[in-house]
C-alpha cells in the first residue's frame, strides 16, 4: 500500500490522535530543552537584560564576564583534570566489574547466582550510614585519596542488573553452546561473542557511570580535605560562594551595588552551569544510536 492510500485510508479519529500525539511530543521536548538553552543564552546575555525578562530566545548584550571570570580561575582548571582522571579511571574500573559480573551472574548454569543477586540487591536497600561509612574509609586509608571516587562504586547494583538482564535474554543459549561443540570456554566466548554482540548495553552502562562520576559532589564534599584534589563541582560550588560577597556589595554604597553585584554574580551562575554540563553534552551524541538501543532492553517486543 502507497504512503498516498494510507493517508486517505485514515478516519478523523485517526488523523486527531496524529496530531494530539505530535504536538504533545513538541511541547514535551521545549519544556526540556528551553531551560538549557535559556541557561546558555543567559550565561552570554547583559544581566541587567536578563534580569529585565528582555532576553527569551536571542542573547542580547552579549558579553563573555562570566566565562573570564570562570576560565581564568586556575581552580577550574585543576577541577578538570581531576574530574577527568577520577571519571575514565573510575568507568574504566566500573566496566571491568561490571560486565564480567554481570555475564557470569546471567548463566543459568552458576549454581550461586541467586544468592549474589540477593546480596547485592541487600545493598540496594540497606547500608552503614554516613558515619560508619566515614570511620570505614578512615581505617583502609581511603580519606584524603583519590582513590575513595573510584573503589567504593566500582560496583553499581542497578547497572548490573540491567547488564544481566541484557546478557540472559538477548545471547541464545544455543549460541553458547555452538562455541562450545567448536571447543569455547567461558572466557573465549566472553570475549568473542559476548562483548562484541553486547555493544548497545555496553554504551548505556559506559553513559551511565560516566554521569555519576562526573556530577559526583558529595565524595569530594566529605571525605577530601587537600583542595589539590577535589573534583570540578566541589570547584564550582566554591566559585558561586565566593561570588556571594560580590553580590551583597560590589559596586558602590547606598543600597544599589548589591544588585549591581548580584546581576554578575547569576551570570557567572549561568556559566558554571554551562561549563560543568558540556562536556556530558558533546559526549552524548556519539553515543545516542547504542544509547537508543540499549535502553529498549526489556521492552515488549512486537
Amino acid at each position: 500500500m502507497s504512503t498516498l492510500t494510507r493517508l486517505r485510508s485514515r478516519t478523523p479519529g485517526d488523523i486527531a490522535f496524529t496530531v494530539l500525539v505530535s504536538v504533545s511530543l513538541v511541547v514535551i521536548v521545549f519544556v526540556t530543552l528551553y531551560p538549557i538553552y535559556f541557561v546558555m543564552i543567559a550565561s552570554v546575555s547583559a544581566p541587567a537584560l536578563v534580569q529585565a525578562g528582555d532576553v527569551s530566545f536571542i542573547p542580547k548584550g552579549i558579553n563573555w564576564f562570566g566565562y573570564e571570570q570562570i576560565l581564568n580561575d586556575a581552580r577550574i582548571w585543576n577541577g578538570y583534570k581531576n574530574t577527568l582522571i577520577y571519571t575514565v579511571l573510575g568507568t574504566a574500573v566500573n566496566m571491568l566489574v561490571t560486565i564480567p559480573a554481570a555475564y557470569a551472574l546471567s548463566r543459568r548454569d552458576f549454581a550461586a547466582r541467586r544468592p549474589l543477586m540477593l546480596f547485592f540487591a541487600f545493598t540496594m536497600f540497606f547500608n552503614g550510614g554516613l558515619i560508619p561509612t566515614y570511620m570505614l574509609y578512615k581505617e583502609i586509608g581511603l580519606l584524603n585519596n583519590m582513590w575513595v571516587f573510584i573503589l567504593p562504586s566500582a560496583l553499581n547494583v542497578y547497572n548490573l542488573i540491567i547488564a544481566r538482564a541484557f546478557y540472559e535474554h538477548s545471547l541464545p543459549e544455543e549460541l553458547y553452546e555452538a562455541a562450545t561443540l567448536d571447543g569455547a570456554n567461558h572466557f573465549q566466548f566472553f570475549f568473542k561473542m559476548a562483548i562484541p554482540l553486547s555493544k548497545a548495553i555496553l554504551s548505556v552502562i559506559m553513559l551511565y557511570y560516566i554521569v555519576q562520576h562526573w556530577n559526583d559532589f558529595f565524595t569530594g564534599l566529605i571525605f577530601i580535605r587537600d583542595y589539590d584534589k577535589q573534583p570540578l563541582q566541589i570547584v564550582l560550588r566554591d566559585i558561586l560562594i565566593s561570588n556571594t560577597a560580590f553580590a551583597g556589595g560590589a559596586g558602590g554604597a547606598g543600597g544599589t551595588g548589591g544588585g549591581y553585584g548580584q546581576q554578575f554574580a547569576d551570570q557567572i551562575k549561568y556559566g558554571v552551569i554551562v561549563v560543568s554540563t558540556l562536556p556530558v553534552i558533546i559526549l552524548y551524541p556519539f553515543l545516542q544510536k547504542y544509547f537508543e538501543k540499549g535502553v529498549m532492553i526489556g521492552s515488549v517486543k512486537g
